[in-house]
C-alpha cells in the first residue's frame, strides 16, 4: 500500500473499546490494544496515503444481538419482545443498526474522499455511548 501510494485499512472492533462489557474482559481489552497499537502506525504512514481506522459497532441487527435477545428471554422467561424492548431502550436511536448502516460507514472509510481521516475510531451505536470524546 505505501509503495502504491494508496491504502485503506478499516479495523471491525467494538463499542467495548469505550465501554467494556462486562464479562467479555479479554475480549475488550483485546479490541482496545489493537484499537491504540493500529493507532499509531496510522500516524506513520498517513504521509503515504494509507489510513488506518476503526469502527465500533454496538448494538448491531445481526445473528449474535437476536441470538443474544432470545438466550435472555428464554432464561428470564419472557417473551422475545420484551426483552429486544429492553435491550433497544438503552440505545438513543431506539432501534439496532443496519448492515446497510454498517457497510456505508466502511465503504467511506475505505474512499478517496476519506483520505484525511486517520487513526479514528467511528462508534455505530445509536447515541448509546454517553461520552464526547
Amino acid at each position: 500500500m505505501c509503495e502504491r501510494g494508496f491504502g485503506r485499512i478499516v479495523n471491525i472492533t467494538s463499542s467495548s473499546v469505550y465501554m467494556p462489557i462486562p464479562g467479555l474482559d479479554l475480549s475488550s481489552g483485546a479490541r482496545a490494544g489493537l484499537t491504540s497499537f493500529l493507532a499509531g502506525v496510522a500516524r506513520t504512514v498517513a504521509d503515504k496515503n494509507v489510513t488506518i481506522n476503526f469502527l465500533l459497532p454496538g448494538k448491531m441487527d445481526t445473528d449474535r444481538l437476536t441470538g443474544s435477545i432470545s438466550a435472555t428471554a428464554k432464561r428470564r422467561k419472557l417473551p422475545y419482545e420484551q426483552v429486544e424492548a429492553e435491550v433497544l431502550s438503552q440505545v438513543p436511536a431506539g432501534r439496532a443498526g443496519t448492515a446497510e448502516e454498517f457497510g456505508s460507514a466502511c465503504a467511506f472509510l475505505c474512499s478517496r474522499q476519506a483520505g484525511y481521516i486517520t487513526g479514528q475510531n467511528l462508534l455505530l451505536d445509536g447515541g448509546a455511548y454517553p461520552g464526547t470524546l
